[in-house]
Protein backbone atom coordinates (compact mmCIF):
# COMPACT_ATOMS: atom_id res chain seq x y z
CA UNK A 1 0.00 0.00 0.00
CA UNK A 2 1.21 3.50 -0.75
CA UNK A 3 -0.45 4.92 2.38
CA UNK A 4 1.51 4.08 5.49
CA UNK A 5 0.97 4.64 9.18
CA UNK A 6 3.11 7.35 10.75
CA UNK A 7 3.62 7.30 14.52
CA UNK A 8 5.24 9.99 16.64
CA UNK A 9 6.21 8.68 20.09
CA UNK A 10 7.92 11.62 21.85
CA UNK A 11 10.42 10.64 24.54
CA UNK A 12 9.28 11.40 28.07
CA UNK A 13 5.69 12.26 27.09
CA UNK A 14 2.64 10.04 27.75
CA UNK A 15 1.12 10.33 24.28
CA UNK A 16 1.34 8.90 20.78
CA UNK A 17 0.36 10.82 17.64
CA UNK A 18 -0.58 8.92 14.50
CA UNK A 19 -1.49 9.77 10.93
CA UNK A 20 -2.75 7.55 8.12
CA UNK A 21 -4.20 8.54 4.75
CA UNK A 22 -6.81 6.52 2.86
CA UNK A 23 -7.81 6.49 -0.80
CA UNK A 24 -11.48 6.79 0.14
CA UNK A 25 -13.91 9.56 1.11
CA UNK A 26 -14.26 10.71 4.72
CA UNK A 27 -17.79 9.28 4.95
CA UNK A 28 -16.51 5.77 4.11
CA UNK A 29 -13.65 5.90 6.63
CA UNK A 30 -15.94 7.31 9.32
CA UNK A 31 -18.62 4.68 8.63
CA UNK A 32 -16.02 1.91 8.94
CA UNK A 33 -15.40 3.19 12.49
CA UNK A 34 -19.13 3.44 13.31
CA UNK A 35 -20.48 0.15 11.89
CA UNK A 36 -19.55 -2.76 14.20
CA UNK A 37 -19.76 -5.30 11.35
CA UNK A 38 -17.13 -3.29 9.46
CA UNK A 39 -15.03 -2.70 12.59
CA UNK A 40 -14.75 -6.49 13.01
CA UNK A 41 -13.19 -6.70 9.54
CA UNK A 42 -10.31 -4.33 10.17
CA UNK A 43 -9.57 -3.44 13.81
CA UNK A 44 -6.41 -5.05 15.14
CA UNK A 45 -3.57 -7.15 13.77
CA UNK A 46 -3.93 -9.84 11.13
CA UNK A 47 -4.95 -13.28 12.32
CA UNK A 48 -7.19 -12.26 15.21
CA UNK A 49 -10.78 -13.23 15.81
CA UNK A 50 -12.86 -10.30 17.08
CA UNK A 51 -16.03 -10.55 19.14
CA UNK A 52 -17.92 -7.32 19.82
CA UNK A 53 -20.06 -7.33 22.95
CA UNK A 54 -21.06 -3.67 22.63
CA UNK A 55 -20.45 -0.99 19.98
CA UNK A 56 -22.41 2.26 20.30
CA UNK A 57 -20.40 4.82 18.27
CA UNK A 58 -22.41 7.82 19.48
CA UNK A 59 -21.73 10.62 21.94
CA UNK A 60 -22.03 8.98 25.37
CA UNK A 61 -21.97 5.46 23.90
CA UNK A 62 -19.40 2.82 24.61
CA UNK A 63 -17.76 -0.36 23.46
CA UNK A 64 -16.42 -3.68 24.64
CA UNK A 65 -14.73 -6.31 22.50
CA UNK A 66 -12.26 -9.18 22.64
CA UNK A 67 -9.48 -10.28 20.33
CA UNK A 68 -8.67 -14.00 20.31
CA UNK A 69 -5.29 -15.24 19.10
CA UNK A 70 -3.17 -18.33 19.59
CA UNK A 71 -1.73 -16.51 22.64
CA UNK A 72 -5.07 -16.03 24.39
CA UNK A 73 -8.07 -13.73 24.56
CA UNK A 74 -7.63 -10.01 25.18
CA UNK A 75 -10.41 -7.64 26.19
CA UNK A 76 -10.79 -3.94 25.47
CA UNK A 77 -13.42 -1.39 26.46
CA UNK A 78 -14.11 2.31 26.54
CA UNK A 79 -16.55 5.18 26.23
CA UNK A 80 -17.23 7.35 23.19
CA UNK A 81 -17.28 10.81 24.75
CA UNK A 82 -17.87 12.94 21.66
CA UNK A 83 -18.69 11.91 18.10
CA UNK A 84 -19.15 14.42 15.27
CA UNK A 85 -20.27 12.91 11.98
CA UNK A 86 -17.44 12.57 9.44
CA UNK A 87 -15.23 14.87 11.52
CA UNK A 88 -14.17 13.81 15.03
CA UNK A 89 -14.24 11.09 17.69
CA UNK A 90 -13.08 11.27 21.31
CA UNK A 91 -12.97 8.03 23.28
CA UNK A 92 -11.30 6.26 26.14
CA UNK A 93 -9.38 3.04 25.55
CA UNK A 94 -8.69 0.42 28.19
CA UNK A 95 -6.96 -2.95 27.84
CA UNK A 96 -8.24 -5.44 30.42
CA UNK A 97 -4.68 -6.62 31.05
CA UNK A 98 -3.41 -3.20 32.16
CA UNK A 99 -5.48 -2.04 35.09
CA UNK A 100 -5.39 1.69 35.82
CA UNK A 101 -3.94 2.51 32.38
CA UNK A 102 -6.79 4.19 30.50
CA UNK A 103 -5.91 6.24 27.41
CA UNK A 104 -7.84 9.23 26.08
CA UNK A 105 -7.94 9.05 22.28
CA UNK A 106 -8.73 11.82 19.81
CA UNK A 107 -9.33 11.11 16.10
CA UNK A 108 -9.83 13.68 13.37
CA UNK A 109 -11.23 12.64 9.97
CA UNK A 110 -9.92 15.15 7.41
CA UNK A 111 -11.22 15.48 3.84
CA UNK A 112 -8.24 15.85 1.51
CA UNK A 113 -10.37 16.23 -1.60
CA UNK A 114 -10.41 13.89 -4.60
CA UNK A 115 -12.02 11.15 -2.47
CA UNK A 116 -9.09 10.95 -0.03
CA UNK A 117 -9.05 11.09 3.78
CA UNK A 118 -6.45 11.73 6.43
CA UNK A 119 -7.07 10.11 9.81
CA UNK A 120 -5.10 11.91 12.50
CA UNK A 121 -5.06 10.93 16.14
CA UNK A 122 -3.54 11.34 19.55
CA UNK A 123 -3.65 8.74 22.32
CA UNK A 124 -2.77 10.11 25.75
CA UNK A 125 -1.91 7.63 28.48
CA UNK A 126 -1.87 8.10 32.25
CA UNK A 127 1.89 7.58 32.46
CA UNK A 128 4.90 7.49 30.17
CA UNK A 129 5.52 3.91 31.38
CA UNK A 130 1.99 2.88 30.39
CA UNK A 131 2.38 4.52 26.98
CA UNK A 132 5.75 2.79 26.50
CA UNK A 133 4.25 -0.59 27.45
CA UNK A 134 1.54 -0.08 24.82
CA UNK A 135 4.14 0.74 22.16
CA UNK A 136 6.31 -2.24 23.17
CA UNK A 137 3.31 -4.58 22.95
CA UNK A 138 3.42 -4.39 19.15
CA UNK A 139 0.80 -1.66 18.84
CA UNK A 140 2.37 -0.08 15.74
CA UNK A 141 2.46 -3.40 13.88
CA UNK A 142 -1.18 -4.16 14.80
CA UNK A 143 -2.33 -0.66 13.84
CA UNK A 144 -0.53 -0.81 10.49
CA UNK A 145 -2.05 -4.20 9.62
CA UNK A 146 -5.51 -3.08 10.70
CA UNK A 147 -5.31 0.12 8.65
CA UNK A 148 -4.19 -1.89 5.60
CA UNK A 149 -7.39 -3.95 5.96
CA UNK A 150 -9.41 -0.75 6.52
CA UNK A 151 -7.91 0.68 3.30
CA UNK A 152 -9.05 -2.40 1.37
CA UNK A 153 -12.50 -2.31 2.99
CA UNK A 154 -13.20 1.36 2.20
CA UNK A 155 -11.83 0.95 -1.34
CA UNK A 156 -14.25 -1.95 -1.88
CA UNK A 157 -17.13 0.09 -0.43
CA UNK A 158 -16.24 3.08 -2.65
CA UNK A 159 -16.10 0.85 -5.76
CA UNK A 160 -19.50 -0.65 -4.89
CA UNK A 161 -20.84 2.85 -4.78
Amino acid sequence: MSNSLHLDVPAGMPWIDFTREFDAPVAAVFDAHRDPEKVKLWLGPNGIQMEIDRWDFTTGGGYAYTHATEYGTFGFRGVFHSIRENEFALQTFEFDGASDEVALEFMWFEDLGDGRTRLRGRSIGRTVEGRDAMVESGMEHGMAEGYERLEALVATDAAAG
